[in-house]
């Protein structure tokens, strides 16, 4: 586990670009499992090639989230966004630990373990759905035509839902494979899973019926997959997720 120095933990505001897409799919997913790695942490492999078998799962929304913290190590990850790290280092501020760290993984924007200990991720998993159980939001994707359809359905009165949730949209690259050329992983070829490559907020749940159109392009051709997360506020519990392949 590859710890971030003091000196790097700025408050900064998270910065996320607009984006005119969406993603999402009907389904049953339960927990929102985020790992943060880089190409320039010597422990992030293990936690990079574990994160696959929570890609598998039909439960499950796994993301690879890499950040730019370690770059000054010697490699520049070719993935890495500082809204990643950003959103990282609210997380930590959200839960009051101040844990921010490679690999990480964030399960369902409330509980953090190791992302190369599976046995943490499992108990993160069951910890975090128990506490979310009467506070999700049914969301789902569809494709029409040339077009993304986000939607969400008002709750019961007996669901604690919050009453404003940010839609987050994610564009996935699947699968990529990246020979490292210095750094910690200096002469390794790393493979990495559910690739964000964009991620943007695209509208903002009220509690009521919902549905958001956008344009199913497929931006920089690197989107395999696009996912969306309804969240409270910036860095709070996630209550709603749903991804749509576009296979």
């Amino acid at each position: 586990m590859k710890l971030l120095p003091a000196a790097l933990l700025p408050a900064i505001m998270i910065a996320l670009t607009p984006l005119a897409t969406s993603s999402a799919e009907a389904g049953e997913i339960k927990s929102v499992v985020e790992l943060y790695t880089s190409q320039g942490c010597s422990s992030c492999p293990p936690a990079d090639a574990l994160l696959e078998d929570y890609v598998k799962r039909p439960d499950v929304l796994a993301l690879t989230m890499p950040v730019d913290y370690w770059d000054y190590l010697g490699w520049k990850d070719t993935y890495a966004k500082r809204a990643f790290s950003t959103r990282q280092r609210l997380y930590a501020r959200k839960r009051g630990d101040g844990q921010v760290y490679t690999p990480q993984v964030v399960v369902n924007g409330i509980a953090h373990a190791v992302g190369s200990r599976p046995n943490q991720i499992t108990k993160a998993i069951a910890h975090t759905n128990g506490k979310l159980a009467n506070r999700r939001i049914n969301a789902t994707l569809s494709r029409r035509g040339d077009d993304l359809v986000i939607e969400a359905k008002k709750v019961g009165a007996e669901n604690n839902a919050p009453i404003e949730s940010r839609v987050w949209l994610a564009r996935i690259q699947d699968k990529a494979t990246v020979k490292v050329g210095r750094g910690e992983n200096g002469g390794r070829e790393l493979t990495y899973f559910n690739i964000v490559r964009q991620m943007s907020q695209v509208g903002t749940w009220t509690g009521k019926d919902m549905m958001i159109n956008l344009p199913a392009n497929n931006g920089d051709g690197n989107t395999d997959t696009f996912a969306v997360i309804f969240q409270d506020g910036l860095a709070g519990p996630i209550v709603g997720a749903a991804k749509l392949s576009m296979k």
